[in-house]
């Protein structure tokens, strides 16, 4: 999928997957709030999951290729007086000369022939013992029509999360159903693996 592809999903006012967070996330930064935290949301397009971590008070970057997604992340930033840092940038181009206490994928696949760099990437801009949290469509997904690639290649099994993410120790790893609410493109029965794994 295209920049141009994403800049028409999110060149609407509708926010193509809601203004809420993802309720995984939500579950994992209960116990953030008040707390600073360096995080980093690769594509993150229209900035919901980075708007909800900064409203915490964490210390949000995050990137996407759309320019259409940076200005609805801005505006659902300003919405809840939240300041993201959002570049428009890639797995190839982002250069941070920090390491980040968490990065976090939400649903964000990516080509199967670049899987394995680009999540090795994320994990570079991971510090020691910072934390990664991922959930991503499963295998099982393509079966479905609540979101996610029609590629299967694109779609996560427990043995490549294994393989893509070597170098984190996982404090959890695990496929399961569950109903998505987010917005037009997340809606209903979904099939899904979720982590969160340590840098070694």
């Amino acid at each position: 999928m295209n920049n141009d592809f994403w800049n028409e999903r999110y060149g609407v006012q509708e926010y193509a997957y809601g203004e809420e967070p993802n309720e995984y996330l939500k579950e994992k930064l209960e116990g953030c709030k008040g707390k600073s935290y360096t995080m980093l949301f690769p594509a993150e397009g229209e900035g919901r999951n980075a708007v909800y971590a900064a409203r915490l008070c964490n210390e949000v970057t995050c990137f996407d290729l759309s320019e259409e997604g940076k200005k609805k992340a801005l505006q659902l930033a300003d919405k809840h007086g939240a300041a993201i840092n959002y570049q428009i940038d890639s797995y190839e181009s982002f250069n941070s000369t920090k390491q980040f206490d968490m990065v976090v994928l939400i649903f964000a696949h990516v080509p199967p022939n670049k899987r394995k760099e680009y999540y090795q990437k994320c994990i570079q801009w991971l510090k020691p013992g910072g934390k990664m949290i991922v959930e991503g469509f499963a295998k099982d997904q393509i079966e479905l029509n609540s979101g996610g690639p029609k590629n299967i290649d694109m779609l996560y099994s427990i043995e490549e999360v294994k393989s893509d993410f070597e170098g984190l120790e996982f404090e959890e790893l695990e496929e399961k159903t569950v109903h998505l609410k987010e917005g037009p493109f997340h809606e209903g029965e979904a099939k899904v693996i979720r982590f969160v794994g340590v840098k070694k």
